[in-house]
């Protein structure tokens, strides 16, 4: 037997355990590496704490200073959830003065970027069942449902802030709409309204002017928000859009006199289909948008009595005596410049952030009382 042969009989790969030398379980060091992340974090909260405590005294354990100001009187065991998952501190004890370390606050649990974490799956649209699950797969444990409405509870007060902060500078068009949410009242389950005001600057920019819980959609609930606008400062008011709500163009001839209102054509198209069949609804849609293609507000009004003819010569009598009545209210907009005529003809822009609004409180179902609901859509 040669050399090469020889080499050849007692390479590692010719074993059939090769194989098994070789393979990684990465389970396995994914798991040992969590466990080094975690007690490395320990270690340097415990460290810090320790360095806290003999700032504190003055001088460090066991050492004989001038500057001494305290002494140690043990520790105390806590545990504190961290990104890395739960650790457990050994907190010292001073004999005459308070321990309150920069560190963690005093009887806090959590870090609070893991509370930042909670806080911002509640708001962007998880389910409080499913940030139980995540939180448990995370960090190895559960956090209630009751906790998480404790911590929601703290950006409830800068929301409240926000909602009550005066309105700055001048706003021109306001969209004005209302989403409608389920809450508990006295074990039954019920609608309630949340009133939605959005205003265009001076600058040309959109910004959420308030928000405010009602009843329902009806007169009162209006005039209250649009009082609640007017006494934070919302002024120079000269267009509002909004679907036709009679409580609404009611409410705000009293607090803006001077200001137009303008029907949103979407909203009305709507309405003229609830009278076509499901064949003709193509080509009344046609027609209809062809009345805010005109190039000026004559045309527009002439063009409505053409198409309330043809509507009336294709039996559809209920759709024209529609458009006959309301097509005027949705031409409003085209008192303004003509380059703000397509954002200002629906109101389109609102009913993005509606939806967006609806899509996060719909995996709530129903909300335990109104201040919960206003405060998530306040949030959104």
């Amino acid at each position: 037997m040669n050399e090469d042969t020889e080499n050849q009989e007692t390479r590692p790969e010719s074993s059939p355990e090769a194989g098994k030398i070789v393979q990684i379980n990465e389970a396995e060091i994914r798991s040992h590496l969590d466990r080094m992340v975690l007690r490395s974090v320990e270690d340097t909260l415990n460290t810090l704490l320790e360095a806290e405590a003999d700032r504190l005294c003055g001088a460090a354990r066991y050492e004989r200073s001038p500057d001494r100001v305290d002494t140690r009187a043990g520790s105390y065991q806590r545990k504190l959830h961290t990104k890395a998952g739960e650790v457990e501190l050994s907190v010292p004890k001073l004999r005459s003065l308070p321990f309150e370390t920069q560190i963690i606050e005093r009887y806090k649990r959590r870090e609070s970027s893991v509370e930042e974490a909670l806080m911002e799956m509640y708001l962007a649209g998880v389910s409080v069942r499913r940030v139980e699950d995540i939180t448990e797969a995370l960090w190895g444990t559960k956090v209630s449902a009751s906790t998480v409405s404790e911590l929601n509870k703290k950006i409830y007060e800068k929301i409240e802030a926000w909602r009550q902060a005066p309105i700055e500078g001048s706003h021109a068009y306001v969209y004005l709409d209302g989403i409608w949410m389920k809450r508990s009242w006295g074990g039954e389950v019920k609608n309630v309204s949340v009133l939605v005001a959005v205003g265009v600057n001076a600058e040309g920019f959109r910004e959420v002017l308030g928000v405010m819980e009602g009843a329902k959609e009806d007169k009162a609930s209006w005039t209250r928000f649009l009082r609640h606008l007017k006494d934070r400062g919302l002024k120079d008011v000269r267009l509002a859009i909004s679907d036709k709500c009679l409580g609404l163009v009611e409410s705000l001839v009293d607090f803006y006199p001077d200001a137009a209102w303008q029907r949103c054509a979407v909203h009305f198209y709507r309405n003229v289909w609830s009278f076509v069949p499901k064949s003709k609804v193509g080509e009344v849609a046609a027609m209809l948008k062809a009345i805010h293609a005109q190039e000026d507000r004559e045309a527009a009004l002439a063009k409505i009595g053409a198409v309330v003819e043809k509507l009336q010569a294709m039996k559809l009598r209920d759709a024209a005596a529609c458009v006959a009545e309301g097509a005027e209210e949705t031409l409003r907009y085209m008192k303004f410049p003509r380059e703000h005529w397509r954002s200002l003809r629906t109101n389109n822009p609102l009913e993005r952030l509606m939806r967006e609004i609806r899509r996060r409180t719909r995996v709530v179902g129903a909300f335990p009382d109104g201040n919960s609901a206003l405060m998530l859509v306040a949030a959104r």
